[in-house]
């Protein structure tokens, strides 16, 4: 719900080419809590800062340059995230833009001449897309509107076009348009869209006659693919199905008959076909009951790639489509996905781009050979004095609901050199989305606690994706109910460990997470000794009335209607309950955040504050819906961290064995 995009057939559709078979290991048991323990190592310090850790280097969007040898990416290593270039077989990195402002999603032309990336106002969302020239750093305003959003530039196959989707501020609908770089002109390739759809995800055809894209519904439960003749400006519908499914187009194949797709039509979890564009049959490739994502085709049309998410730690899987045989490609363990818009692969299918990132390591680029299925790191994020020895693993469990009807799963990060004696604190960490989930990727914050002495545990709560669409969808009309149950279930699981003081439980999250958070500290009161609600929003009254229009849609497509359903809208609004607080609170806020407004989180320092009660509150006002400057991460997750040591300390247990 706060997350935007950028990104059954009938029966006699459907009776394609089934995959025959799950593949991926079953989900797993329930886990005894007494089985997590803190590990011993005496080489272990207890030297993490939080102004090195944010100092890591961010890596975001790539594209390979068209002849293969160069990589331009996206990476906060001045401090702001700009491009970088750095050659392909690894060297040293050369910043191609300087702006004060983020940068992101970065698309090299193929003639070479241009990246095209996009770029808004102190996190304003409201994108513009331009493009630097990679050899004089020349940069132009493409668009150069503010009150209209301009995002996933995609260029045609020869160069001459740029496609991607456009939502004027005070819209709800992304429609899509196509701008004629030679001509200097802009065309509109869909308009009219109804008020609760949103097309995204252009993708050109080879050829460039036609344009395929997704037309998402604002609840988040029903897709649909869609080809747009670029000619006439006509959209045919590809997926025609009864119920709500969803259907998402992820690449074209290079002769234009298929698309790659991902759907949760065949048994209820995202898996991969391909669809037929002339017959609009589909031939399903996976059939697995885990969270299988389409990706992208080789430039010769032989492979495709796909990434297989198994409770939150992810692999990319090469599939050969004439021999219908996928292979994982052997990647550590954590989060891999391809990178590289709009293909991972270079131009001469030698090799593919990808991004890994996991719980002891910052994200970077790496090079996979297809020849010999080595890997070269490309980016470097980590920084000195910032060891991964002295980070931990978390540890991946599962315990049940409290109405018995769903296993949640959690990763654990559980300090070393603990001893299990019931003394420390611990914070539930919760995502926000709440369509998202908690992956086994580079923590900040989590290690930094934990390397402090606190135990952090991450659920993904009912709502998370992930874990198939009867789960995703079984808060919808339920936010802040069973989903918050599931959340203090995961209090009532981590104080069975007997690591955790249950006098020192900490309630923390950002976006729907900090929603999350205050529902926590209103609805549970006697439970937390502390709340850390970062960007969140308390009223959904005023939320709906001040927020984004493309969440004002989503959200009343997922609660329903603000009069008829007044009750559940006022239950469900923490700011009605705020007398009931008794736990300390830091709240974090964004000046032009579009998605949850500052005024959210002021409304609960005015009432906490009128109380009597403690609370405390930063805004960044050159930030937007989380935090972009290195220097305001630092400061914002610094003052956290001082504030939950001053209320909630760590326990004295001189932990290191070094000291």
């Amino acid at each position: 719900m706060r997350i935007l995009s950028l990104f059954v057939m009938v029966v006699l559709m459907m009776t394609s080419i089934l995959a025959t078979s799950q593949t991926l290991p079953a989900p797993q048991a329930i886990t005894d809590p007494k089985q997590i323990a803190s590990k011993p190592d005496a080489r272990v310090e207890k030297s993490l800062s939080i102004e090195k850790l944010y100092m890591t280097r961010q890596v975001g969007g790539s594209t390979w340059s068209p002849d293969g040898k160069t990589v331009a990416f996206v990476s906060n290593l001045s401090g702001r995230n700009n491009l970088w270039l750095v050659p392909s077989e690894g060297g040293w990195p050369m910043q191609l833009t300087v702006s004060d402002q983020r940068q992101t999603s970065p698309t090299w032309s193929p003639d070479g001449k241009w990246i095209a990336y996009m770029s808004d106002y102190d996190g304003d969302e409201q994108w513009d897309i331009f493009l630097v020239s990679p050899k004089t750093g020349q940069v132009v305003n493409l668009t150069n509107t503010r009150e209209i959003s301009e995002e996933s530039p995609t260029w045609s196959h020869d160069g001459r076009y740029l496609a991607y989707m456009v939502k004027p501020k005070t819209s709800s609908v992304f429609e899509i348009d196509v701008y004629d770089t030679l001509m200097r002109e802009v065309k509109h390739l869909t308009t009219g869209t109804a008020k609760d759809r949103m097309n995204v995800a252009p993708i050109w055809s080879a050829e460039g006659k036609f344009i395929v894209y997704t037309q998402e519904q604002s609840k988040g439960t029903d897709s649909n693919v869609f080809l747009v003749d670029v000619a006439s400006a006509q959209s045919t519908l590809l997926t025609p199905h009864d119920g709500e499914h969803t259907y998402s187009a992820n690449d074209v194949s290079p002769d234009g008959k298929n698309a790659l797709i991902t759907s949760n039509a065949g048994d209820g979890y995202d898996n991969v076909g391909l669809l037929d564009i002339a017959s609009k049959k589909i031939r399903w490739l996976t059939n697995d009951k885990w969270e299988v994502s389409g990706t992208s085709f080789s430039p010769d049309g032989k492979f495709l790639t796909y990434t297989a998410n198994v409770d939150g730690n992810t692999d990319i899987y090469l599939y050969d489509i004439a021999s219908g045989k996928a292979r994982a490609l052997s990647l550590p363990k954590g989060v891999n996905y391809v990178a590289g818009r709009t293909s991972p692969f270079s131009s001469d299918n030698s090799r593919l781009l990808y991004y890994y990132t996991g719980p002891t390591a910052p994200g970077d680029l790496w090079v996979y050979s297809l020849a010999d299925g080595k890997s070269s790191q490309l980016t470097h994020s980590l920084v000195g004095g910032v060891r991964s020895a002295d980070m931990v693993e978390p540890h991946l469990v599962h315990y049940p609901s409290k109405d018995g009807k769903w296993t949640i799963s959690a990763f654990v990060y559980v300090p070393y050199n603990l001893p299990r004696n019931g003394e420390h604190p611990a914070i539930m960490f919760v995502h926000g989305g709440p369509t998202a989930q908690t992956m086994n990727t580079f923590n900040r914050f989590a290690q930094y606690m934990a390397n402090q002495g606190y135990i952090v545990i991450a659920p993904n709560y009912r709502g998370s994706t992930g874990y198939g669409k009867e789960f995703q969808q079984a808060n919808l009309f339920d936010m802040g109910g069973g989903d918050l149950q599931d959340v203090l279930a995961a209090a009532d699981w981590i104080k069975q460990t007997g690591y955790v003081d249950p006098k020192k439980l900490i309630l923390m999250g950002a976006s729907y997470g900090g929603y999350m958070t205050m529902m926590g500290v209103t609805k549970a009161p006697e439970l937390w000794a502390a709340g850390v609600p970062i960007v969140p929003f308390v009223n959904w009254f005023t939320e709906i009335q001040n927020e984004d229009p493309v969440l004002q849609q989503s959200d009343l497509a997922t609660m329903g209607d603000l009069v008829k359903n007044k009750a559940l809208y006022e239950d469900r609004s923490p700011i009605n309950f705020v007398d009931r607080i008794k736990a300390p609170l830091y709240l974090l806020a964004g000046g032009n955040d579009p998605r949850c407004p500052k005024e959210e989180a002021q409304q609960v320092v005015d009432a906490v504050k009128k109380r009597g009660g403690v609370v405390e509150y930063k805004v960044y006002e050159n930030e937007g819906h989380g935090f972009a400057r290195v220097e305001n991460q630092i400061d914002a997750y610094k003052r956290v961290a001082d504030f939950l040591k001053a209320h909630v300390p760590p326990a004295d247990c001189s932990c290191s064995l070094n000291e």
